[in-house]
């Protein structure tokens, strides 16, 4: 944090009873907010991020997204476990082939609008 970047506190202690009140009340169960923090996590990771991006397009399986970013099928199906395991992709099996796709519509309005933020200026 830059010298001039402070942040801003308060000059004395008053505990704003209501507010507190107001939020406690609309604050969801600490096991959502557990499984939120996790699927956020989830996304802090380069590989998935671009996996999940190629997924945005369209379904493909592990071979190809191995050819597209240019790593190992063993580094795609760890990142696919993963992101199978909070409910990120679904797959399908086509005979020998297993197509990935993003589970549902969810998923690319959390990714459209990380996406927006970061490109916001």
């Amino acid at each position: 944090m830059n010298i001039n970047q402070s942040i801003e506190k308060c000059d004395h202690t008053v505990i704003h009873e209501d507010r507190i009140e107001k939020v406690m009340a609309n604050m969801p169960p600490q096991e959502d907010l557990q499984n939120l923090a996790q699927l956020f996590k989830v996304f802090g990771d380069h590989t998935r991020v671009r996996i999940i991006h190629a997924l945005f397009q369209c379904e493909m399986c592990v071979c190809d997204l191995a050819c597209l970013l240019g790593i190992t099928q063993s580094a795609v199906s760890h990142q696919l476990r993963v992101l199978k395991q909070t409910n990120i992709v679904k797959h399908r099996r086509e005979g020998k082939v297993v197509y990935y796709s993003l589970d549902d519509d969810h998923i690319k309005e959390i990714f459209a609008i990380g996406l927006s933020h970061i490109q916001h200026k």
